[in-house]
């Protein structure tokens, strides 16, 4: 007779069955995906940038970009606002001068390191923007912590975007001031920074020489705001205009619904540890493509964990506003689609007819995310503008309604699990009939 303790023993052992496979196969792909995002290139490629002008009449944003990368969106998305507006100097800034990797492997070449800014400016910046980086935290950030302290200290107005508020936190650069930060990690860094006011439920933090703002796109408001304080509401709201961003207010941030985990979230764990054979996008670099655009793809084709995104092209690009590109492969090999951001035309690459989301009008990641809809599952596009907090209410989202195909691996290695421990429990009992008969 079965006792009610080995009852429950033998519930408990079929539960951790059917977790083992899952998890021992899953684990991998998990990390593998989350590496990848802003994994470096291996090959040494490192041409100059593009020359830039500099105006001295004219108030000087840099965006700050680490050694190990940065969120693709929070760097190119002000980086275009503020350039749209004519209104300043804009530059992207690096402890040195190699190409570094973006959300996605979109590979950016610094216009100046922060030496070389130094030459030009003789002091700080007016604006210094600060990108979210996979490395917060650690002793590999230092030099830019460093040099957003000097920058601090020498009277720049900061701009952080996403999580960039945690590069200045561990810089202690927000001490006693309030901020806001993306909703995925503000609860971390509440505990991680407790001299920080953490606020939620906004766009972005307006709090005197420190700007913070929310999740990702909500990097644009932040911007914007910037602007407004610098160039004027009216040359915000062109800018707005410019780039076809709907959300903009000249009343202050918007309200934003604090979103929090839900079960429906549980798409990026199917799409990252059981779809085994993600599609691999080639996005094609051509000179003159807009930087939101260059964004749109890598970072919701990147943040959604469903594909895998290349940059693919003949040599080093330059975009609208003479930002320095490298792409990663000159072929079509092992692709599966080829996208162009832009509207640029271009040949076909071993077979594969391009594709350009962005010849329909409006903002840049709407085309993009209705394309992941249909080519992958509409909860997957809805996890992604969650991520990038941009509301998609208005947005057609038409497409399969879930990763079927994942979930069934899931339940299949969760099956064979259970039949296997079901198979150890018979095996057990053989053996013991079988002494107990001798």
């Amino acid at each position: 007779m079965v006792t009610p303790m080995r009852a429950v023993l033998r519930v408990v052992v079929l539960v951790l069955a059917a977790l083992v496979l899952p998890a021992a196969l899953g684990t991998p792909a998990v990390i593998g995906a989350l590496t990848s995002l802003n994994a470096p290139r291996t090959d040494g490629v490192s041409p100059p940038p593009a020359p830039v002008e500099h105006d001295p009449s004219k108030p000087t944003a840099v965006v700050v970009v680490g050694d190990e990368g940065a969120v693709v969106s929070d760097t190119l998305a002000p980086y275009e606002i503020l350039a749209t507006t004519g209104a300043f100097n804009v530059y992207t800034v690096a402890p040195a001068m190699h190409p570094v990797p973006l959300t996605g492997g979109l590979d950016l070449v610094p216009d100046l390191t922060f030496a070389g800014l130094d030459e030009v400016l003789g002091g700080s910046a007016d604006v210094v923007v600060v990108p979210a980086m996979p490395d917060v935290g650690r002793p590999t950030i230092e030099p830019v912590t460093d040099w957003l302290a000097a920058q601090a200290a020498g009277g720049a107005l900061l701009l952080s975007v996403c999580n960039g508020s945690g590069v200045l936190a561990s810089a202690g650069l927000l001490d006693g001031r309030t901020a806001t930060a993306h909703w995925l990690r503000i609860d971390e860094f509440e505990r991680a920074y407790g001299a920080v006011d953490w606020v939620r439920g906004t766009r972005y933090v307006d709090d005197g020489d420190v700007v913070s703002t929310a999740g990702i796109l909500s990097g644009i408001d932040g911007t914007l705001r910037v602007v407004e304080r610098l160039a004027g509401a009216d040359a915000a709201a062109e800018a707005a205009r410019e780039i076809a961003w709907p959300f903009y207010h000249r009343d202050g941030a918007a309200r934003l619904e604090q979103a929090q985990l839900a079960p429906s979230d549980a798409v990026v764990a199917f799409n990252t540890a059981f779809n085994w054979g993600r599609p691999n996008i080639g996005v094609q670099l051509t000179d003159g493509v807009g930087e939101l655009e260059l964004a749109s793809v890598f970072d919701t084709y990147g943040q959604s964990l469903a594909v895998r995104t290349v940059a693919v092209g003949d040599g080093a690009v330059q975009s609208r506003h003479g930002l320095t590109f490298v792409p990663r492969t000159d072929t079509g090999a092992g692709l599966d689609r080829l996208i162009v951001p832009g509207t640029a035309e271009h040949e076909p690459v071993h077979g594969m007819e391009p594709e350009y989301p962005h010849r329909t009008a409006g903002f840049a990641f709407d085309s993009v995310l209705q394309d992941l809809a249909r080519t992958t599952d509409v909860a997957t596009a809805e996890w992604t503008a969650k991520v990038l907090e941009y509301p998609v209410d208005d947005l057609a989202l038409e497409g399969p309604s879930w990763p079927w195909a994942e979930t069934f691996r899931l339940l299949l290695l969760a099956a064979v699990g259970v039949l296997l421990a079901l198979g150890a429990f018979a095996l057990v009992r053989a053996r013991r009939r079988g002494r107990s008969g001798t």
